[in-house]
């Protein structure tokens, strides 16, 4: 009788092992996605108390969307030891080229340093910027985040060197010569002459007055980031090296 009893037994011990088993392996699957969906919860959580907190030093402020998508790529990148100073920029190509689009943002004291006209690359778009590319000669802008470099003299004046953290999107950014400088061309008067901002050939340039205070601010491993709603920054910081 038994001999009977003992195959039933183990069967039911196995099939009982086996459900503890894969009850673990949903556990755990169901602990890594509550884990991820609180991280996103907790950056975003951040960013929005940081944006209430913000001293605007009467400049106008960035959309709440492109802000948390900037803070949520400077911790991934302030992590990894990419960038090293607490002081974010911001250029959000969604906006009109009319409009002073470009925010610097000193983290530390929660201040907006600097809220600026920045152009786009003549093959992006008019008015506003619209298609994007990573390919050299393209005379197009380049999304995403990037660490600032070292500042010298070029055919511009001061400019400032980009490095494009994000593979296949914006690494080819320091091969195109992607530099941050002053031009003429980024002024209210060339808007109100022309109906919108100049371009450049994919640098995003400043007004020429403001150069050398923004240049001096952001060199030497600040973060920059530039926002437009068709980059799923989730994804892409995936990619950044």
């Amino acid at each position: 009788m038994i001999y009977r009893i003992l195959p039933i037994f183990f069967l039911f011990f196995s099939s009982f092992s086996s459900n503890n088993k894969a009850a673990a392996i949903a556990a755990s699957s169901l602990s890594v996605v509550a884990t991820e969906t609180t991280s996103n919860l907790t950056a975003e959580a951040k960013a929005v108390t940081l944006y209430n907190s913000l001293d605007s030093n009467n400049l106008s402020l960035p959309k709440l969307e492109s802000f948390t998508n900037a803070l949520k790529g400077y911790y991934a990148l302030q992590s990894k030891g990419a960038i090293k100073k607490n002081i974010l920029t911001l250029i959000d190509f969604s906006l009109s080229s009319n409009t002073k689009r470009l925010w610097i943002i000193d983290l530390n004291n929660k201040t907006i340093l600097f809220n600026s006209l920045v152009a786009h690359g003549r093959n992006t778009g008019n008015e506003f910027a619209n298609s994007f590319s990573n390919a050299a000669e393209s005379y197009k802008s380049s999304l995403g985040f990037y660490a600032t470099g070292e500042v010298y003299q070029g055919k511009h004046g001061l400019s400032l060197r980009l490095d494009g953290l994000e593979r296949g999107v914006n690494d080819n950014a320091r091969a195109r010569a992607v530099v941050m400088h002053g031009a003429d061309y980024v002024a209210e008067t060339f808007i109100h002459n022309n109906s919108r901002l100049g371009r450049s050939l994919g640098c995003p340039a400043i007004p020429m007055n403001m150069t050398k205070e923004i240049i001096n601010t952001i060199k030497d491993k600040s973060c920059l980031y530039i926002y437009h709603p068709s980059l799923k920054t989730d994804e892409e910081l995936k990619k950044v090296s």
